[in-house]
């Protein structure tokens, strides 16, 4: 198994797989994102289940995607022989409207010369692998069953011979072939004509979708990868936005802070959607708030912080313990037991998104009154509750704080919900909203700053330094150039920072001090740098932290702060949609800019 989370992802908004570099599926969850595994051996080498594409050593191994495509390539190759793979799970336009996504891995062969030969491990082991997995040849299909506590069936279609894929015996490959993996059985015949034509419409459809995103002078290439990444962890069916495609991928090899990422926080998600907007994609922001408003029945019902990608309130959290985890880091879970905890910035996060909706796509979009009351309704929860302590963004699962980033966010709620009567010229309720908004920020401005530390702190009364307080910024409730502002940027520098990557936080938690760097902060931080005009050092900085993505340009949720290896669930949305923000406003860096700064 590849020890940088060398892995390349495919999708089609239903589900996804994890493909390593040398073309060996090692993860992947049928029918949807949060099904049970069908492919695990990342999450157990032994007994997890992959299925490995084998060659012998005087073949190089090298990949990449389509450009702009998700379409993932390996090539096999050994100067006279030569082969591709085209990895990809079907997403295209169908004729009568809708989308073509069913639950299917197509793994296309495309022989470029030579005889190059190869043996496949097909060794799929369904519900995690807990337990047997019987395999049968019937005339045009193999068929993986599983009998334990719940019955579960996987059909391999191909063109190769049957029994030497079951056998692992040599094939010799003259002329395009495919293996098409899928969770149901098919109506219609499979044809190596037939996956072509699937793989050709699979890349249309991602040529289009990456036609409507706009280009940049810097980082095109990097924006492009990230937004692609960020729309595979869609799922189309309700509009959840996932965390990460993955379970229990640990934060530091051999601890315990391994979690279930296929779920939908809403904080994570509704990021996700601001970023996704501005690229100008309409339909995944019309879909997730669709999600929100079916979650909010009532005037007055509270936002859990995550849900479940098919709705689900209920995210109950279980170990399987016959797995050994991602090199032996074990537990491995499935479900998330914080779904139960209170985080008071989530209601700001999601005013934030109902705004820029407004802003990007005028008033006159749909469901307008619903989103009205929506926002009525979380400035009523947030009066409510803004002044009791919460979990925080990071989770913590002990004692209750009163977090300065959750207090700016409840203020960013009121401040958004403001600006949206604004937009719809309800007056009424500005000016008690603008009461509540002027208490909130009196509270923090006295409470949250630290004269000690010089900077906002990561709670009341705390002097402890926090990465999430550098989005006091961005979410507008502080300017970039106060000196307040501008001292806390350089105290998180000071305290935080280890090598170029930064500490969300460097103080005890409920599991010790966390020993890795939480990718999306280093982002926060290079962003603050330019905000602060330090222009040229985070440029610096977001190279150099670009090049310790993996070899497909993808990033995890943590770095490990001497090996520089990705760690934690991959790939992790919030890093990407982080890229990107920050990608964004370097490429606006003028040479104007540049100058003036060195002249300074």
């Amino acid at each position: 198994m590849t020890n940088n989370l060398d892995y390349g992802i495919i999708g089609n908004c239903r589900s996804a797989a994890l493909i390593s570099k040398t073309g060996s599926l090692d993860w992947c969850c049928l029918p949807e994102f949060d099904s049970s595994s069908v492919f695990a051996k990342l999450l157990d080498e032994k007994i997890g289940g992959s299925f490995e594409i084998i060659t012998d050593d005087s073949f190089q191994i090298t990949q990449k995607y389509i450009e702009n495509t998700t379409i993932l390539v390996t090539k096999f190759s050994n100067g006279i022989d030569a082969f591709e793979v085209h990895d990809f799970m079907p997403r295209y336009y169908k004729a009568n409207g809708g989308y073509q996504a069913p639950p299917e891995i197509i793994r296309y062969f495309k022989y470029i010369s030579g005889k190059p030969t190869f043996k496949v491990l097909y060794d799929p082991k369904l519900e995690y692998a807990k337990g047997k997995t019987e395999m049968y040849v019937k005339d045009h299909f193999i068929a993986s069953l599983t009998y334990g506590d719940k019955f579960d069936t996987l059909f391999l279609y191909t063109s190769f011979d049957k029994q030497k894929v079951v056998k692992g015996e040599e094939i010799i490959l003259t002329s395009d072939g495919y293996f098409l993996i899928g969770y149901n059985e098919k109506v219609f015949e499979t044809t190596v004509d037939s996956m072509f034509l699937e793989h050709q419409r699979t890349k249309v459809y991602w040529l289009n979708w990456m036609d409507r995103t706009p280009s940049y002078n810097l980082y095109n290439k990097e924006i492009a990868r990230s937004a692609m990444t960020l729309k595979l962890l869609t799922y189309d069916k309700t509009g959840a936005v996932l965390a990460a495609t993955t379970t229990s991928l640990p934060e530091t090899i051999g601890e315990v802070r391994n979690w279930d990422y296929r779920f939908c926080w809403i904080r994570d998600a509704s990021m996700v959607i601001k970023v996704v907007s501005q690229l100008g994609h309409k339909n995944i922001a019309k879909r997730y708030l669709k999600f929100i408003m079916d979650l909010i029945p009532d005037k007055d019902e509270k936002l859990q912080i995550m849900y479940g990608i098919n709705k689900e309130k209920k995210l109950t959290e279980e170990t399987l313990d016959h797995l050994s985890g991602y090199h032996n880091s074990s537990p491995v879970r499935v479900g998330n037991a914080a779904y139960k905890q209170r985080q008071n910035d989530i209601y700001g996060i999601l005013m934030d998104v109902i705004h820029q909706q407004f802003l990007n796509f005028s008033i006159d979009i749909e469901n307008t009154e619903e989103l009205w009351t929506i926002t009525k309704g979380i400035v009523w929860v947030v009066n409510k509750h803004w002044k009791e302590p919460d979990k925080g963004i990071w989770e913590f699962r002990t004692e209750d704080r009163h977090f300065t980033f959750s207090k700016v966010l409840c203020w960013v709620a009121v401040d958004k919900a403001i600006k949206v009567a604004e937009l719809l010229g309800k007056t009424s309720k500005i000016t008690k909203w603008k009461l509540i908004e002027s208490e909130i920020r009196e509270d923090i401005m006295e409470h949250a700053w630290n004269n000690e530390v010089k900077a906002f702190t990561q709670s009341y009364g705390s002097n402890d330094l926090d990465a999430s307080v550098l989005l006091m910024e961005p979410y507008g409730f502080i300017d970039a150039r106060d000196p307040k502002y501008v001292s806390t940027v350089n105290a998180i520098e000071r305290e935080l920072s280890n090598d170029g990557l930064l500490y969300r936080y460097k103080n005890q938690d409920d599991f010790g001090l966390p020993s890795s760097s939480f990718t999306i902060c280093t982002f926060w931080f290079i962003n603050s740098l330019y905000k602060i005009g330090e222009v040229q050092k985070a440029k610096r900085m977001f190279d150099k932290l670009l090049s310790y993505s993996n070899h497909l340009g993808l990033f995890s949720e943590d770095i490990d702060f001497k090996t520089k290896r990705l760690l934690g669930n991959f790939p992790q949305a919030y890093s990407h949609l982080a890229l990107i923000e920050t990608a964004i406003n370097l490429s606006k860096v003028t040479d104007q800019e540049r100058i003036k700064e060195t002249i300074r």
